[in-house]
């Protein structure tokens, strides 16, 4: 099923956009928890939790652009109400990521944190991994309703 208006067409096409840029943020978190810690730990908790903020201020996004009232899932319910399923998954799941994401911010901003480097990556390595599944789900969620490819980006 193709777009049913130029509104369809330029709620996929943000979608599109803001979808690189939630991957920009998982990315620089990914490369923040990545990075060595033992010489400054303090200066590396810094990094992980701007990384953290950023990403959750894009999830934060990402929820309104889907969950609106206008949004995407609105959308494909009332054009495929046979995926209702999924949208219902995609949202549960958007729980789920804010409650990792907040407490991935908690840990590295508790004073311990600095001494538990091993239990913060933990915690991001698995919020990550969410992440990437749940965009993976979403990504099939539109394909399905729209046969329309939001883009994997490199």
């Amino acid at each position: 099923m193709e777009p049913s208006s130029t509104a369809d067409e330029d709620l996929l096409e943000e979608l599109r956009r803001h979808r690189a840029e939630l991957r920009e943020s998982m990315s620089a978190l990914e490369a923040a928890l990545a990075a060595p810690a033992v010489s400054d730990t303090r200066r590396w908790a810094e990094r992980v939790h701007v990384a953290t903020v950023e990403l959750a201020g894009d999830f934060r996004e990402h929820v309104g652009i889907t969950e609106a009232p206008d949004g995407l899932y609105r959308e494909v319910l009332d054009t495929s109400p046979r995926l209702s399923g999924a949208v219902t998954a995609l949202t549960h799941e958007h729980v789920l990521i804010r409650g990792q994401l907040d407490g991935l911010l908690t840990r590295v901003a508790a004073p311990d944190a600095l001494g538990d480097v091993d239990r913060v990556r933990d915690l991001g390595t698995a919020l990550l991994g969410r992440l990437v599944r749940h965009r993976q789900r979403g990504a099939d969620l539109v394909f399905e309703a729209y046969e329309f490819d939001i883009g994997g980006e490199t």
